[in-house]
């Protein structure tokens, strides 16, 4: 098992990344502050693992509230999050139940979303499923539910007490799933460690193979960068933007397209396609870096071309992003393998051209 800490003073907590950890209680019960939990999980990964971590809870004392979402983005919405508000109340949940979110990134946002509102905020724990999740979604308090005109537009900062990333998981994740986590995982690489883009050159093979030590390093690795980058920029006002390479573009392909059609990880590689090849049209990053952000991409099995959204869709779906600022748009570019930062005032022409490039209609 590895550890790693987030930094937030009182409200720092710890991530553990290793096999077999839903079967350890010793490493949840610490952060129960009574013997009642909330299980949220939904009906692909309940048959896996509800039981599996209830009999873990049970062995402790804890009483468990299974509550079983219907799976995927489209469900990531005020309805889907009544359910768990319905189930709360319904079984006299007070401020000290825990809610524990286990699954992939949309149980957890809207697990987390949930426990900021409900009694104005209880406990909260991550036990994420899927690759996406445990190297970035489950760490860092982002929580939210989507709109119809922006993705992830209603929610609050919520940290967790607790990140428990069960290696094991992945070995039933669908090799489309998987694909869309390294996707993140790459961009960790882009924007703060060539050395470690180096190293997912060399290993990206090992890790689609599922090679234990090779996804071991890669959590541990995307979880320390943004263990760091969460404790020095919590609220997204500097630092954590950078978090977002590729987000402005791949946010409008899923919320274009309709919320389902496309992965996040995988509307995330092409939105990152997109800022590195704006990242060119501005100056900085040359053809070869080019070359290589796309055979990773490639290799990794993500895909390399946009749906058939017009650049104007594009243009109306990123004005609703949450970095732009005074009505102006900011994209996180690449001014070089390893280092991010981000820009405004970039004219639509350079805009349109990067959008063009990695669309099906171009």
């Amino acid at each position: 098992m590895r550890t790693l800490n987030v930094d937030l003073g009182s409200r720092s907590y710890p991530i553990h990344i290793g096999p077999k950890l839903i079967d350890r209680e010793e490493l949840i019960t610490p952060h129960l502050p009574t013997r009642k939990a909330a299980i949220v999980t939904n009906e692909v990964v309940a048959p896996l693992y509800l039981q599996r971590l209830c009999a873990t809870l049970a062995r402790a004392g804890v009483q468990t509230i299974p509550i079983i979402l219907p799976d995927g983005e489209i469900h990531k919405n005020w309805q889907t999050l009544n359910t768990i508000f319905d189930a709360l109340l319904r079984e006299h949940c007070d401020r000290a139940t825990t809610l524990i979110a286990l699954g992939g990134g949309v149980t957890g946002d809207m697990t987390g979303f949930a426990a900021a509102s409900y009694q104005r905020g209880v406990p909260f724990i991550q036990i994420p499923t899927t690759l996406l999740a445990q190297v970035d979604s489950s760490v860092g308090g982002k929580t939210a539910i989507n709109h119809p005109l922006g993705k992830n537009m209603i929610g609050a900062f919520y940290q967790p007490r607790l990140v428990l990333a069960d290696t094991e998981t992945l070995q039933t994740l669908p090799a489309r799933e998987f694909s869309a986590g390294l996707a993140e995982t790459i961009k960790y690489g882009l924007i703060r460690d060539a050395a470690f883009f180096d190293w997912l050159e060399q290993n990206i093979d090992a890790l689609l193979a599922l090679d234990p030590q090779a996804l071991g390093h890669a959590i541990e690795h995307s979880c320390r960068i943004k263990a760091e980058i969460v404790a020095a920029d919590e609220t997204d006002q500097a630092e954590r933007i950078q978090l977002n390479l590729g987000h402005t573009f791949g946010h409008a392909i899923e919320t274009g397209t309709g919320y389902g059609q496309w992965l996040h990880g995988e509307a995330v590689a092409v939105g990152t396609l997109m800022a590195a090849e704006l990242s060119r049209h501005t100056g900085w990053l040359n053809n070869e870096d080019i070359i290589r952000i796309k055979r990773i991409f490639h290799r990794a099995k993500l895909p390399m071309q946009g749906p058939a959204l017009k650049v104007p869709v594009y243009m109306e779906l990123m004005a609703h992003d949450k970095k732009t600022e005074a009505g102006k748009l900011r994209f996180v570019l690449l001014k070089s393998i390893g280092k991010a930062t981000v820009k405004n005032n970039i004219s639509i022409d350079k805009i349109s051209s990067s959008i063009k490039t990695y669309s099906t209609n171009s």
